[in-house]
C-alpha cells in the first residue's frame, strides 16, 4: 500500500495586504468585517492566507488604523475627510474629479477609479501628498450613476457578447450574456443597459434594450445620438392615443371665460420652415396715443392637464430636440403642429401679456391672462425683413393713425398671398421694429451681452444628405421678435417675483462669469490684439460686447465667439431668483415657448394660479422640476451639437480631395484642432502625422513648436488642410496639415 503524500501548506505571501485590507474597510467603512469575510473578498481560503490576514488585522489594530468593534469584527478608523464630486474621464481609464471642495480637479488613476464611470457622482478622499504637482485621490463609493444606458457596437461570440461603447469616455466594454442580446446581429449598433458589475469582474454586465441598425447608416446614427443621451424619438402609443382624443375645438363656453382679442391685428413671424408657431404679436393704436402690443402664446396648459399621461410624457421630455434633419417634439403632432400652433386664419386659445407702450418703448400698463386670438397672417423672417428694409426711411413716429394707409404701400406679399390688412401689417412691423431697437439699446446700456453667434445650417436633399452649408445670422426681424419675447418673459417674472408674500415661481437665471475664466479668455484674445476691461460688472459687459463687435466678420470670429460663450456661466431653471447676467435683467422667466419647453408650461400654470388668488406652491417640488428641466435641456443641447458634428463629417466625406483654409481653434499636446473658414467644420491634425519635425506643445503660447525648425503653429493661425479620415461612428474628422496659409 503506497503511503499517501501529505499536501504541503501554501506559504505564498499575499502582496500589498495592508493597503488591500484598509481599502476594503474604508470602502465600506460603516460595515464590520471578520477575517473570513476579508479572505472571501480576496478570493483565498487556505490556512496560510487566513493566518496572514489574522496577523495583519492585529497589526493594524495595534497601530490604531482599524478598531475591533466586537470580538473578531473590525472596522476602519476614519480620520480622512471624504468629499463628493463628479467624474470626468480622460483617456486610458484615468480621470479627474470636479468637486466644489477643491479649486483644482483631483486626479484619479485607473486603479483608483473603483468602477466609477464618466459623469458619476462619487465619494472620494484626496491624498495629502501632491504627485507631479497635482493632488491625487481615490474613489471610495459611487453615489449616483450618471447614466445606465450606453450606445455601442455589439461583438457576438459563441456563448456571450460584448458591446464596445461609442466615444472615448467609456473605458470598458459591457459584457452581455448570449440570452440577452435581443436578436442583435454581430456588428449592429445597439442600446445596452447596465445591470450589474460583480466585485471581481473587469467589465459590467448588461442587456441589449434596442437594436438601432447598422453603423454608419443615417437613421442609425441619428437614433444613436438620441439614445446616447436617453432622448426618445417617438411617442408611446397610449400617449398618442390620449392626445388624439382631446377636444381641440374652439367653444363659445371657453371663449366666454377669456379676453376676446380676435378683432385685433395679429400675426406671426417665424423661420420659413417652422411647423409650430408658439407666439404671435398683436398691434393696435389706442385713442390715448399709446400702442397696445400683445404677446400671445399658445395656451398649451389648456390641453396638457396635470396628472395625465400626456403631462407625464411632456415633463419627462422637458424640451423639444432640434437635430439637423428633424425635430423630436415635446408634444404629439396633433398639439404641437395643429391645436396649439398659432396658424394663420385660425382662432386659437392663447395666454397673453398685453402692454400699453409709448414711443420711447416704456410700458405704461400691463395685463396678463387667457385670451382667444385670430392670426391674420404668417410671416417668414425673410418677409418681415423685406418690409423693414424696403421702408427703412419711413418716419413712423410722425405718422398719424389716419395716414397709415396712404403712407405704407397698399399691397405687401406675405407667403405668396395678399391680405386686406397688408398696409396695417407693414406699419405694425415697422413700428414694432422701431420699439424693439429702443428696448435693445436700453438693455445694452444696462450691461446686457450681445451674443449673435453664427449658426451652421445645412441644405439637405430628399435623403437627408448634406449638399451645402450656410450660416444663419440674426437680422432686424429676428431681433424684433426676440425683444418682445424678452419683454413678456421679464414682465411675467417681475409680476410674480415682486409680490409679497413671496410666491414660488420658475425663473431662468444666469450667474456672473467666473473671474478665472475671464482671465483665460483675456490670455487667448490678447493673441489677436484684443484687450478686455474687468474693472466692474458694467465694464466687463461693455468690454465683452466690444470684443464681439470687433471680431465680427474676421477669421477668428467663431473661435472668439465660442470661447466667450464658454466663459459665461450656464443659464438654468430654478425657483431661487438671482437675475440674468447676460440679459441684464433682475427678473426673468421662460413664458413664450410652451410647445417646446416644459418650464414655460409650468410658468403658465403658476401665473394663472396666482391670478386666481392661489397661495404659493411648494418650492421644493418645483425646484426638483427645475433641476430636471435644466438637465434635459443640457442633454438636448449635446444631442443637437452631436448631430451637427455628424452632418459636418458626412459633408466632408464628399470633399476629400480638396484643400481648405482653416483657423487653428485649439492646441493640445496630441495635436491641433482646425476649423475650416468657409463651412465651420472642425477636425484634428494629430501631432504624430506632422512628420516634417518633432513638435512640442508650448502651453504658454497655445502653440506646437518644431524642435529643429522652430516653426510655430499657434492658436488663431491660418493653415491649409486636407481631409485625411472621416469616421461617422465616432464622429471624428482627421485632417492632414499642408502648411501655413500664405495670403
Amino acid at each position: 500500500m503506497t503511503k499517501k503524500k501529505k499536501r504541503k501548506p501554501s506559504h505564498n505571501k499575499i502582496s500589498n495586504l495592508t493597503n488591500t485590507i484598509l481599502s476594503i474597510l474604508k470602502k465600506e467603512r460603516n460595515q464590520t468585517f471578520n477575517y473570513k469575510q476579508i479572505a472571501s473578498k480576496l478570493g483565498v481560503n487556505d490556512a496560510s492566507s487566513r493566518n496572514q490576514i489574522i496577523k495583519k488585522l492585529q497589526d493594524l489594530k495595534a497601530k490604531q488604523e482599524i478598531e475591533e468593534v466586537e470580538r473578531g469584527k473590525f472596522k476602519a478608523i476614519v480620520n480622512t475627510e471624504y468629499h463628493t464630486g463628479r467624474v470626468d474621464m480622460a483617456s486610458r481609464g484615468s480621470g479627474y474629479i470636479i468637486s466644489d471642495d477643491f479649486e483644482d480637479d483631483i486626479y484619479i488613476s485607473s486603479n483608483n477609479m473603483n468602477k466609477a464611470l464618466h459623469g458619476d457622482e462619487v465619494e472620494f478622499y484626496a491624498y495629502k501628498r501632491l504627485k507631479r504637482g497635482k493632488r491625487e485621490g481615490e474613489i471610495t463609493s459611487i453615489i449616483k450613476r450618471a447614466k445606465s444606458e450606453y450606445v455601442g457596437v455589439i461583438q457576438i461570440h459563441k456563448s456571450y457578447a460584448f458591446v464596445v461603447a461609442d466615444g472615448n469616455k467609456m473605458y470598458t466594454d459591457i459584457f452581455v450574456p448570449i440570452n440577452k442580446i435581443n436578436k442583435a446581429e454581430d456588428g449592429d449598433k445597439v442600446l445596452v443597459s447596465l445591470e450589474d458589475w460583480p466585485e471581481k469582474a473587469d467589465s459590467p454586465s448588461g442587456k441589449v434594450l434596442k437594436v438601432l441598425g447598422k453603423p454608419g447608416e443615417h437613421n442609425t446614427e441619428i437614433h444613436a445620438i438620441l439614445a446616447e443621451y436617453g432622448l426618445p424619438y417617438d411617442f408611446p402609443h397610449e400617449v398618442e392615443e390620449y392626445a388624439n382624443k382631446i377636444d381641440t375645438s374652439i367653444t363659445k363656453e371657453e371663449i366666454a371665460k377669456r379676453r376676446d382679442m380676435r378683432d385685433v391685428l395679429t400675426f406671426t413671424i417665424d423661420p420659413k420652415d417652422a411647423k409650430d408657431f408658439d407666439d404671435a404679436l398683436s398691434f393696435k393704436i389706442l385713442d390715448n396715443g399709446l400702442f397696445e402690443i400683445g404677446i400671445h402664446i399658445a395656451d398649451v396648459s389648456h390641453y396638457v392637464q396635470p396628472n395625465t399621461i400626456l403631462d407625464d410624457e411632456a415633463y419627462e421630455r422637458a424640451t423639444s430636440v432640434y437635430l439637423v434633419d428633424r425635430v423630436v417634439p415635446m408634444l404629439p403632432e396633433v398639439l404641437s403642429n395643429n391645436a396649439c400652433s398659432l396658424r394663420p386664419n385660425e382662432e386659437k386659445y392663447t395666454f397673453s401679456a398685453v402692454f400699453q407702450m409709448n414711443d420711447k418703448g416704456e410700458v405704461k400698463h400691463e395685463w396678463f391672462g387667457r385670451t382667444v386670438t385670430y392670426s391674420d397672417a404668417r410671416f417668414a423672417y425673410e418677409e418681415a425683413q423685406a418690409i423693414i428694409e424696403n421702408n427703412v426711411n419711413v418716419m413712423l413716429s410722425s405718422v398719424e393713425a389716419s395716414q397709415i394707409n396712404t403712407t405704407i404701400p397698399s399691397k405687401v406679399a406675405i407667403s405668396g398671398k395678399e391680405y386686406k390688412t397688408t398696409s396695417e401689417i407693414a406699419f405694425a412691423t415697422l413700428k414694432l421694429n422701431e420699439l424693439s431697437k429702443i428696448m435693445r439699446s436700453k438693455r445694452m446700456r444696462s450691461g446686457a451681452i450681445s451674443f449673435d453667434k453664427v449658426e451652421v445650417k445645412f441644405n439637405l436633399d430628399e435623403e437627408a444628405n448634406p449638399i451645402g452649408v450656410f450660416f444663419k445670422t440674426s437680422k432686424d426681424a429676428n431681433k424684433l421678435i426676440e425683444e418682445f419675447m424678452l419683454l413678456a418673459n421679464r414682465k411675467v417674472a417681475e409680476f410674480i417675483g415682486k409680490q409679497s408674500p413671496k410666491k414660488t415661481f420658475i425663473y431662468r437665471v444666469h450667474d456672473e462669469p467666473d473671474e478665472s475664466k475671464l482671465a483665460a479668455l483675456q490670455n487667448v484674445v490678447s493673441r489677436f490684439g484684443y484687450k478686455l476691461n474687468f474693472k466692474d460688472r458694467k465694464s466687463v459687459a461693455s468690454s465683452l460686447n466690444n470684443l464681439l463687435t470687433e471680431v465680427n466678420g474676421k477669421k477668428e470670429q467663431n473661435l472668439v465667439d465660442t470661447l466667450t460663450i464658454r466663459t459665461m456661466s450656464k443659464a438654468e431653471y430654478t425657483t431661487k431668483n438671482i437675475g440674468h447676467y447676460g440679459l441684464a435683467f433682475d427678473y426673468y422667466s421662460h413664458f413664450t415657448s410652451p410647445i417646446r419647453r416644459y418650464p414655460d408650461v409650468m410658468a403658465h400654470r403658476l401665473l394663472q394660479h396666482y391670478l386666481d388668488g392661489g397661495k404659493s406652491v411648494n418650492e421644493d417640488i418645483y425646484e426638483d422640476k427645475c433641476n430636471h428641466s435644466s438637465n434635459m435641456e443640457n442633454l438636448s443641447t449635446k444631442a443637437e451639437r452631436d448631430s451637427i458634428k455628424y452632418m459636418q463629417i458626412r459633408f466632408m466625406q464628399d470633399h476629400q480631395d480638396e484643400e481648405f483654409v482653416g483657423v487653428i481653434s485649439g492646441v493640445t499636446d496630441w495635436g491641433i484642432y482646425v476649423e475650416i473658414i468657409e463651412n465651420k467644420c472642425e477636425g484634428m491634425v494629430s501631432v504624430r502625422n506632422m512628420k516634417d519635425d518633432h513638435y512640442v506643445f508650448d502651453e504658454d503660447h497655445y502653440a506646437l513648436i518644431g524642435k529643429n525648425s522652430k516653426t510655430m503653429y499657434q492658436l488663431g493661425d491660418e493653415v491649409v488642410v486636407k481631409v485625411k479620415d472621416t469616421d461617422l461612428v465616432k464622429k471624428h474628422l482627421d485632417f492632414t496639415l499642408i502648411g501655413k496659409h500664405e495670403e
